[in-house]
């Protein structure tokens, strides 16, 4: 062989080993590359799995009394204030004006129901102060804000039947509290929970030097889980104008074999916003006449006789606004 074929041989050796090197390298730089991103595939889904757990967890159970009370607080009727600047410092809240504990999970799901009447400025100050009341007080709450149509004479307990019948379509809460939209306890160690047995909370109002007028008072803001509103059937629903529901509640209570629990005192202290009576819901006299005969409607007058429309239904930030018709008077 001629050392011209000899270098010709030679050079072709060589980028014959050349060229089957950078074939094989390649192929084991694209295994290799394939591994690590199926590597990283494998661990983000692996993050995303142990995220969504942690998310699903089972949270503890928040402590009964919670850590966070202070006590008294002063509460300033004709304090200015708006919805932006309330949704602002309340951005925890869900639609629906939901809120719930972030690290524990609370003690009573909590509806609270609000009957409505062209308070406006009431409710802003109602907002201001009880967002943050509740927040501290580990509720998992939803709020409801219950309004009758136009030119019609008030129904508060018809409308509080209605706030509760609508908050239950929602979620499964287990504690209802239906509160006027002008208190605001003053001391957020006045639990707003459910007990044993149904709760007056508004049991020491300003307006009344912090004392009950009467001790059969159950009205203002009172509480019920959901077995024992059942069991007094709600409210009943015959009471149009201003007055005397709340006592014939009072006996529904006494008559299905509870007995009303209250706060200590100095702990239910609570601010009465001053208002006057607007036309529609002028003072009836308070039915005495239905009142003494609480336990012969009870199991026929209340929440398993309850006719309503529902007018419109928006959910915004703060609170849940429903507007109904509930007929008119026909007794």
């Amino acid at each position: 062989m001629t050392w011209r074929k000899k270098t010709l041989f030679y050079i072709f050796s060589v980028l014959c080993i050349f060229s089957f090197g950078f074939l094989f390298g390649k192929s084991s730089l694209l295994k290799i590359s394939g591994h690590f991103t199926n590597e990283r595939k494998r661990a983000h889904l692996q993050s995303s799995v142990i995220l969504e757990d942690s998310e699903n967890q089972e949270l503890p159970a928040c402590p009964e009394l919670p850590p966070y009370l202070t006590g008294p607080f002063i509460v300033e009727v004709n304090k200015s204030v708006n919805l932006t600047d309330i949704m602002s410092k309340n951005s925890y809240l869900r639609e629906g004006g939901r809120g719930k504990p972030q690290f524990c999970k609370a003690q009573q799901k909590i509806a609270i129901i609000i009957p409505f009447r062209e308070r406006e400025p009431h409710l802003k100050i109602w907002l201001h102060y009880m967002l943050p009341f509740l927040q501290k007080q580990q509720g998992d709450f939803g709020i409801y804000v219950v309004e009758q149509i136009k030119n019609a004479t008030f129904n508060r307990a018809k409308l509080m039947n209605v706030g509760y019948a609508e908050a239950i379509k929602d979620y499964d809460y287990n504690c209802f509290i239906f509160s006027d939209v002008d208190i605001i306890p003053m001391n957020d160690r006045n639990l707003y929970r459910c007990s044993k047995n149904p709760r007056h909370m508004a049991n020491s109002l300003d307006k009344f030097n912090f004392r009950l007028p009467y001790n059969t008072i159950f009205g203002g803001v009172v509480a019920f889980t959901k077995e024992q509103f059942l069991k007094v059937n709600g409210f009943s629903n015959r009471f149009w104008g201003w007055g005397g529901e709340d006592d014939e509640l009072y006996n529904r209570v006494i008559a299905a074999g509870m007995k009303i629990e209250r706060p200590d005192l100095t702990i239910a202290r609570s601010k009465a916003i001053f208002h006057h009576r607007d036309s529609g819901n002028e003072e009836t006299g308070k039915s005495f006449h239905l009142i003494s005969k609480a336990y012969k409607f009870m199991h026929i007058d209340g929440l398993n006789s309850l006719e309503y429309e529902v007018i419109k239904r928006i959910r915004n930030k703060l609170y849940t606004k429903i507007t109904v018709n509930i007929g008119t008077r026909n007794i």
